[in-house]
């Protein structure tokens, strides 16, 4: 398992439904952001067109509403790696309280776009995935 790594995003007004409460399908857009940060910073891209990942599956419990105007910490980590896949789980909170929003879960399958194939996981991504 690998240590977390966390971004800061603030909870934008487009973020929020009519309640005043993050949309649940926000959630899912505050992962993408922390997991493309996150392998952007890994591998030292210097494109999106770099990514050599998609992803399979993606889960998300909600456990407290975010509101508009919280400041969010979104964190990461590798939990697991099998051969042409590795698991990434995520907790959303509240940067000031500390209060956790939401959980998830994704699995990743590594791939190669111009070939447009999975392909195993090399050492060296292993590696630094679980650094």
């Amino acid at each position: 398992m690998s240590e977390p790594f966390t971004i800061r995003v603030p909870v934008r007004f487009r973020d929020v439904d009519v309640m005043g409460h993050v949309n649940n399908s926000v959630y899912f857009t505050y992962m993408e952001t922390v997991r493309t940060d996150y392998w952007i910073q890994l591998f030292k891209l210097k494109s999106l067109s770099e990514l050599s990942f998609i992803v399979a599956h993606a889960e998300c419990d909600f456990k407290a509403p975010a509101r508009y105007g919280d400041e969010l910490a979104v964190s990461i980590r590798t939990t697991s790696i099998r051969n042409s896949s590795f698991v990434w789980d995520y907790e959303i909170r509240n940067s000031k309280t500390q209060e956790i929003y939401a959980t998830g879960k994704t699995i990743q399958v590594y791939y190669d776009y111009s070939a447009n194939k999975t392909l195993p996981v090399p050492d060296h991504v292993r590696d630094k995935l679980l650094s």
